[in-house]
């Protein structure tokens, strides 16, 4: 066993949730008069928090109070609609149970709200999960590795027992702030050659490569 626990990032890494958020962000851009995004604009615009990909898909210059409603609007419909299409990837339930019968520690660290977070890790991870961070207030969010350091706070591992796991440029930055290895998965938001680019060395066709490189 090369390390005792394995951070997990949650959106394009364990859950397919791109559908619900594409629909939360144009309810949002409806409600507020503006126009829609389509789906890969919407994957372009995640991996940095919700207010991020608001701030991505307002057009620009969009002034600051319509910008909050829009985000408002975006957080009171995704809280409600997070599980309506979403979904583990294929063999991500099986890659789970497999690493928690080997005795790995696991948590997910997620730049999404924290409700969010809470309420997919209570449907798909119950049990197999040890820790589940979300956006916090007065925490930096990836990629500063703080989200990190505090699931390794609470799952007690150092950081040389610890690797991490996503599918973007930000996760790979993460991991390289709080001093973790990474493996990079093909199956999320962002294309191999996307990866490459932006760093990633140890990749990951599916979720069953990732028993063999941990």
């Amino acid at each position: 066993m090369k390390y005792k626990a394995i951070i997990f990032d949650l959106d394009g890494t364990l859950t397919d949730t791109l559908e619900d958020l594409f629909i939360s962000v144009n309810h949002a851009l409806q409600s507020c008069g503006l126009p829609e995004r389509n789906l890969d604009e919407v994957r372009r615009f995640v991996g940095n928090g919700v207010r991020k990909l608001i701030e991505r898909a307002v057009p620009e210059g969009t002034d600051t109070t319509l910008l909050e409603k829009c985000f408002d609007a975006f957080c009171a419909h995704y809280v409600i609609h997070c599980q309506d299409h979403t979904r583990l990837y294929r063999g991500v339930a099986s890659l789970l149970t497999a690493l928690n019968a080997k005795g790995y520690r696991m948590a997910v660290v997620s730049n999404k709200l924290q409700a969010g977070v809470t309420e997919l890790a209570g449907t798909f991870f119950n049990g197999v999960i040890d820790v589940a961070i979300g956006e916090l207030p007065g925490v930096p969010r990836k990629p500063a590795p703080d989200m990190v350091l505090m699931a390794l706070s609470q799952l007690g591992i150092s950081t040389d027992e610890a690797v991490y796991v996503g599918d973007s440029d930000v996760d790979l930055q993460t991991a390289a702030n709080a001093g973790l290895p990474c493996i990079s998965v093909l199956w999320g938001f962002r294309s191999r050659d996307f990866l490459i680019a932006h760093g990633a060395t140890v990749l990951a066709e599916t979720p069953r490569d990732i028993l063999s490189l941990v």
